[in-house]
């Protein structure tokens, strides 16, 4: 009785078999070679990509556009995130892009949103930035909410402060924090960027 032959493997274990197969065919040197070319490859593509992530962290290219350059960052140069006695400067990626590489992937991906507005001219002139400021405020503010403000602890860590060399007033905010568990955007909305007008009635605050 003949038997049933045997089936080849299919999706991607069966792609891996006749690629195994292939190389054997051809030879030791010939899979060697090919191997290693497509490990040059991948070093190459892996160095590019990471590059080019790394490349859209600096500040020169967060305000290559003139929106983030005449608003938000000529905002920020009037902080003290900005300019302060220790000389200590804090750049866009510093504060809106994690430094997990994950996270900082999607954040990446996200970011296609402000490709966007740029294209379109959402908001590419001072008036439809006043505009649409509350809209995309709220956007970073629930995103920090979500995140526990992990951007802001990269810096600063409220179980590290010395409460006893703060205001009384800063003091003790900071402590009460702790207990009710509330993250730093719930009070330092508008630290380094104007602070939006925030409509009185609740419901229109809801995140659009």
């Amino acid at each position: 009785m003949q038997q049933d032959r045997p089936q080849p493997a299919r999706g991607i274990i069966g792609l891996l078999c006749r690629l195994w197969d292939a190389l054997g065919r051809g030879g030791s040197w010939y899979g060697l070679g090919l191997l290693v070319v497509g490990g040059v490859a991948g070093v190459i593509f892996w160095g590019g990509f990471n590059w080019a992530l790394e490349l859209t962290q600096k500040e020169s290219f967060c305000i290559s556009c003139h929106e983030m350059r005449d608003t938000p960052f000529a905002e920020l140069k009037k902080t003290i995130h900005f300019k302060n006695p220790a000389g200590v400067t804090a750049i866009c990626s510093d504060c809106h892009v994690p430094k997990q590489w994950i996270y900082k992937v999607i954040r990446k991906i996200k970011a296609s949103r402000e490709v966007y507005y740029h294209l379109t001219g959402y908001v590419d002139t001072p008036e439809k930035f006043k505009a649409h400021r509350l809209e995309l405020a709220k956007r970073v503010w629930a995103t920090m909410e979500g995140n526990d403000s992990r951007e802001c602890r990269n810096c600063h860590e409220i179980t590290s402060m010395d409460f006893a060399k703060q205001s009384g007033r800063a003091s003790a905010q900071h402590q009460n924090s702790i207990k009710d568990h509330e993250t730093c955007i719930t009070c330092h909305k508008g630290i380094a960027h104007h602070k939006p007008e925030i409509p009185t009635s609740p419901s229109s605050f809801e995140l659009q």
